[in-house]
């Protein structure tokens, strides 16, 4: 079905909402007011624990928009995530956190959410309905054919993203999709969609929970193959870290302790003067080759 109108843009989000889709289904007869607290967290855990086995039939889509976007950043292009409401935040917390884990500029993963950055923290009213704001939000940062944008919508209908998709298409711009509904509209207005089944909530509707976990799961696999891809990892240490508080320095002090035998003294010493663990042992190297 084409939810939107060569008139108008779009066909009325109530109309769409009321469509059916799996993360909106209840579950019979179940009375949570009646649960104690150890079935209510056993519940949870109950649905939850079935996530692997919802997520293993899309690693063949989240691979493949894995190695899109480490294409893009490669060229030097840009990955934006965009979402309404808990999806949007999920991709602006995964956005946030490629800078202090892999070394990277803070304009090259971008999380955008409808709402603005207040949306954050409070929820915006109709936010997630505007049907123009979504790509007027992208263009802000120049979205162009060099980037990469994912679209984030746990029903997969969402008005902000799903018409801001279908402008960076008609833009020439890449686009993929993490939704947990199959056959959304949102994956057919996307060349690299992910969709994850995840089915019916513990609360009706309540996608911050299973739907939400998913996605998260989905998100830390993008960015973190894409950094892999894009060599910021070696082995499996996070070489290009920021040092930005003592944790940090510690952790990268026994990093380099690993790859070059000195002293905890010597390898934070070292590691200080150059600001990284990949420096730091690089300047080893040049000073002691093997």
């Amino acid at each position: 079905m084409d939810y939107f109108s060569e008139r108008t843009g779009f066909i009325s989000p109530r109309k769409i909402m009321i469509q059916h889709s799996d993360t909106e289904s209840g579950r019979g007869d179940v009375r949570l007011e009646e649960c104690s607290a150890e079935e209510i967290a056993a519940g949870m855990f109950e649905l939850d624990a079935a996530l692997p086995q919802i997520i293993r039939p899309a690693l063949p889509q989240i691979a493949a928009l894995i190695e899109k976007v480490s294409v893009h950043l490669k060229q030097g292009g840009r990955l934006f995530y965009l979402g309404a409401g808990t999806s949007g935040r999920l991709g602006v917390l995964d956005a946030s956190e490629c800078p202090p884990t892999f070394g990277v500029p803070h304009g090259m993963v971008i999380g955008l959410i409808a709402g603005g950055d207040a949306a954050i923290r409070k929820a915006v009213e109709f936010a997630e309905d505007d049907t123009v704001q979504g790509y007027r939000d992208l263009q802000e940062y120049g979205a162009n054919s060099k980037d990469v944008v994912v679209g984030i919508s746990a029903s997969g209908r969402t008005p902000y993203v799903l018409s801001a998709l279908k402008s960076c298409r008609a833009a020439g711009i890449s686009t993929g999709s993490i939704c947990c509904n199959a056959g959304s509209p949102i994956a057919a207005e996307t060349d690299y969609p992910v969709e994850l089944q995840t089915g019916a909530e513990f609360v009706t509707g309540s996608t911050r929970l299973k739907a939400g976990t998913a996605t998260k799961i989905a998100l830390n696999m993008i960015s973190t193959g894409a950094m892999i891809r894009l060599g910021r990892v070696a082995g499996t240490r996070m070489v290009d870290m920021q040092l930005s508080n003592h944790k940090l320095v510690a952790r990268g002090t026994k990093m380099l302790m690993e790859l070059t035998g000195l002293t905890a003294e010597q390898a934070e010493t070292l590691l200080l003067e150059h600001g990284s663990v990949r420096a730091a042992q690089a300047a080893w190297e040049t000073q002691y080759p093997k």
